[in-house]
C-alpha cells in the first residue's frame, strides 16, 4: 500500500512576481521539486497538496503548476471562500481541474461559523454534488463544525490537524482540552479526520510517546479507515523535522502493521479516491511500514 502524506504545502519565495499575502510559519520556500526530493528521501510515495491559504489565499495556481510537473505524486485541495456569491461555480470549475480531489474551508477564520449560514452550506452541498470532500480547518470551532457536518450528511468532511491547537495556537495549558469534542465528531458517519501536525502537540522529544494515548482514543473512535496521517511539515518545522513527522508513526509499537498501512495511506485513498501512480511507488518497493 502506498505511503501518502495527507497534507503538505508548496510555495515559492515571496517575490513581486508571486507575492505572499502573509508570512508563513516555515521555510522561506518549499517548491514542488523540493517537496518531491524530501518525500523521496523518506520513502513517501505521494501527498495531498493543500494550496497554502496563508500565502496565496484562494489562488491555487502554484499548486496547480506543481501538479502539472509531478502528476504521479500529488493530488490537490483548494481553499474556497464561503462568502463568495460565485463559490458554487468555483467548485464546479475546480471539480474538473486535473488532480483536484477536495476543497477547504477555513472555518476558524470565517466571518460567520453559524451552521445555518447559506455560504458554508453551499460549499458543503457543492462538495457532495461534485464528489469532493470538504476539508475543514475548525480549531476552536468544533461545536460549529459538528452542527455544520450534521446538516450535510451527504458530504464527506475532513477535519484538519486533529481539530486541536498546534504550534503558534498552543496557548492553552492542555492542548487536548477539546478532545471530547473531537471524539464527538466521530459520531457523524460522514466525518473524517487528519492527524496532520500531531507531532507539534507533544511535550516530549521524538518519538513523541506522550501522543499515543490521546491519538489512539481518536483512532478508536473514528476507525483507521477515517483517520489519515499527515505531517503538515512546513508549518511544523519549528517543532520537528519532516523526518520526525514521518518516523514517529513508523517506529511506534502502539500500531499494528495493518493499522499503520491504513493510517499512512489507505485512508487517504478511500477518502479522496486517489493514489499516486504505481510508477511513483517503485522507490519504496519492498519496504514495510
Amino acid at each position: 500500500m502506498a505511503v501518502i502524506d495527507s497534507q503538505v504545502h508548496v510555495y515559492e519565495a515571496d517575490t513581486p512576481e508571486r507575492p505572499w499575502v502573509h508570512k508563513i510559519t516555515g521555510p522561506e520556500h518549499v517548491t514542488g521539486d523540493e517537496q518531491v526530493a524530501a518525500m523521496d528521501a523518506l520513502g513517501i510515495d505521494g501527498a495531498i497538496i493543500v494550496s497554502t491559504y496563508t500565502t496565496y489565499r484562494y489562488d491555487s495556481s502554484y499548486a496547480e503548476e506543481v501538479y502539472a510537473r509531478h502528476r504521479d505524486r500529488f493530488a490537490l485541495v483548494k481553499p474556497v471562500d464561503p462568502t463568495d456569491p460565485a463559490v458554487a461555480e468555483t467548485i464546479a470549475d475546480w471539480a474538473v481541474q486535473p488532480g483536484a480531489v477536495g476543497v477547504r474551508i477555513m472555518l476558524a477564520f470565517a466571518e460567520t461559523k453559524d451552521s445555518a449560514d447559506p455560504g458554508l452550506n453551499r460549499v458543503l452541498a457543492e462538495g457532495a454534488r461534485h464528489g469532493l470532500p470538504v476539508n475543514l480547518y475548525a480549531t476552536k470551532s468544533l461545536d460549529d463544525a459538528y452542527a455544520l457536518i450534521a446538516r450535510n450528511p451527504d458530504t464527506v468532511v475532513v477535519i484538519d490537524h486533529v481539530g486541536l491547537p498546534q504550534t503558534h495556537l498552543r496557548d492553552e495549558t492542555d492542548v487536548w482540552s477539546d478532545l471530547p469534542k473531537v471524539l464527538r465528531l466521530a459520531e457523524l458517519p460522514n466525518a473524517r479526520i487528519k492527524l496532520s501536525g500531531a507531532g507539534t502537540m507533544s511535550n516530549e522529544a521524538f518519538p513523541f510517546n506522550d501522543l499515543w494515548d490521546p491519538l489512539l482514543q481518536i483512532i478508536d473512535a473514528y476507525g483507521t479507515e477515517r483517520c489519515m496521517w499527515g505531517t503538515d511539515w512546513t508549518r511544523a518545522v519549528k517543532s520537528l523535522s519532516y523526518e520526525q513527522g514521518v518516523e514517529f508513526f513508523r517506529v511506534t509499537s502502539r500500531l499494528s502493521d495493518s493499522d499503520r498501512a491504513m493510517l499512512m495511506g489507505g485512508a487517504v485513498e478511500r477518502t479522496y479516491g486517489w493514489a499516486p501512480s504505481p510508477l511513483a511507488t517503485s522507490n519504496t518497493a519492498g519496504k514495510v511500514y
